[in-house]
This record gives structure tokens, C-alpha cells and sequence, in this order.
């Protein structure tokens, strides 16, 4: 995926509603199962990485590492971190980003 379809689905999810903001939040929807997809910005702390990446094993949401400034960039949010609900927007960002983009952990 060019960083420009991914940086539009990114910015399609948050004026939808279907992102989540916030370390709390997006542990919270982690842990009751509303988390479909969880994309970690590469400015992430590693830290605050690891305990993200750990849960999402857990619950069995797949994570994404992207660009460092990629999600500030795509959402105009200062968060490091965003999960997308699970929902109609996760499978389709999920089939691009496994045939064209990051890594998926």
C-alpha cells in the first residue's frame, strides 16, 4: 500500500468515528473486544510499544508499526498509538497493509 492510500484510510477511519485515541481508551477497547486492528506510530516509547504489541497478542488484535509521524500526519492527532474498531474498516486496511505495507507483528 503507498503511503498516501494508507494515510486517506487512516484519516477516513477517524472522521468516521471508528478510531480510538488515548493510551486509556485504546486499552480499554483492546480489553472489551472493540479493537480490530491496532496501528502503533514509530515514535512509540518501546515501552509503551511492548505493553501494546503484549496485549494485542493476548486478545489477538493484530498490531501495525508505521513511519514515525505517519498517524500526527494521517489524523492530525498527537497520539502514538490508534485502534480502528473492529468493524467495516478493519478488514479491508488489514488485506492492504498484509499484501503492501509494514511489517505486521
Amino acid at each position: 500500500m503507498d503511503e498516501r492510500k494508507l494515510k486517506g484510510q487512516l484519516g477516513l477511519c477517524v472522521r468516521a468515528g471508528q478510531a480510538v485515541f488515548g493510551e486509556d481508551a485504546c486499552l480499554k477497547a483492546m480489553r472489551d473486544g472493540k479493537a480490530g486492528l491496532l496501528i502503533l506510530d514509530g515514535e512509540i516509547s518501546d515501552g509503551a510499544g511492548e505493553r501494546y504489541e503484549a496485549l494485542g497478542k493476548r486478545e489477538g488484535i493484530p498490531v501495525v508499526r508505521i513511519r514515525p509521524g505517519l498517524l500526527w500526519e494521517s489524523t492530525g492527532k498527537p497520539g502514538k498509538a490508534m485502534v480502528v474498531r473492529a468493524g467495516g474498516f478493519t478488514e479491508p486496511m488489514l488485506r492492504s497493509l498484509e499484501t503492501e505495507g509494514p511489517a505486521r507483528r
